[in-house]
């Protein structure tokens, strides 16, 4: 049993709000999923700039000089550190070589994520304590979806818990689990994605990843995704400028979803969005099995 939450806002005057309104979205689910959670936020792209968040067991190690090592590796960057991540900020054509000099000069440090526009934060723990730590609420943004994780098949870890992001500004929040996930990855590292866990919810971000690698738009891979995957799950996933949702044909994990003028959203119960802006002339729905819902800027 997981939480998801996820907020795609149709009104940019509320972008200064989205990690206060998706904080506390993502805090109601705690019952959900103690072990930890994760979030992950959509901001303004900068021309010509990305950006890569990383974790580390020992940040002080880590993160102290960084943006001095990688000035002489030849990669300058700004460095942004938020308790045991940081953000690197670099030219985007140099994206790849801070992955390459990253793995050199600090091969302990773990990517969460990479792109002109997205950043990830998750930790074990509680939700409201790791909403603080990185200081989720002060974040502004035009989308971003969030996880409350409790592990029933693998370890509570940082690298267990949700979003996953196997590509550039996609994420992905699973709640259920998926039987062929195993057979999925083989042919994936096949294809030459690489994983970072044993967990099926990476697979599922992998396999969203090749898909629009291929061609596919957002909701195209979500309706491939029902014809491969197997299991019971529930995904809402992000990209640059998209936001989906889709539910397995049997659709057995709980789901609400509610639209206004100004906002999508979602939640694993409706007590997810109760403090949401005119949720009370929202209209709200339970997604359908096997439907492939998909909204982009």
């Amino acid at each position: 049993m997981c939480g998801i939450v996820g907020l795609f806002l149709k009104d940019r005057s509320l972008e200064p709000q989205l990690g206060a309104l998706l904080s506390e979205m993502l805090i109601t689910m705690t019952d959900r999923g103690p072990d930890s959670a994760g979030i992950a936020i959509y901001g303004s792209p900068q021309s010509g700039r990305a950006k890569v968040t990383i974790q580390s067991a020992s940040p002080k190690a880590d993160f102290d000089g960084l943006d001095r090592d990688l000035e002489k590796a030849g990669v300058p960057a700004a460095v942004k550190v938020k308790s045991t991540h940081a953000v690197i900020e670099v030219d985007s054509h140099r994206l790849d070589d801070v992955r390459l000099v990253l793995s050199e000069i600090r091969p302990n440090v773990r990517i969460m994520g990479s792109g002109d526009s997205v950043e990830i934060y998750k930790e074990t723990g509680l939700p409201k304590d790791v909403v603080s730590r990185f200081d989720v609420r002060a974040m502004s943004g035009s989308h971003g979806i969030g996880h409350t994780r409790m592990a029933t098949e693998s370890a509570v870890t940082t690298l267990g818990a949700h979003p996953f992001s196997t590509g550039a500004d996609q994420c992905l929040v699973h709640n259920g689990s998926l039987s062929n996930h195993n057979n999925l990855r083989r042919e994936l590292v096949r294809e030459g994605m690489s994983f970072g866990t044993q967990n099926d919810s990476e697979v599922a971000a992998a396999y969203l990843t090749a898909k629009m690698a291929d061609g596919s738009d957002l909701g195209e891979a979500l309706k491939s995704a029902l014809e491969d995957l197997d299991g019971f799950f529930t995904f809402v996933v992000g990209t640059k400028s998209g936001f989906g949702v889709v539910r397995d044909p049997i659709a057995c994990k709980p789901a609400v979803m509610a639209e206004t003028d100004q906002y999508v959203a979602f939640g694993s119960e409706y007590r997810a969005l109760v403090n949401l802006p005119g949720i009370e002339n929202a209209k709200v729905w339970e997604p359908e099995p096997a439907t492939v819902y998909f909204w982009e800027h």
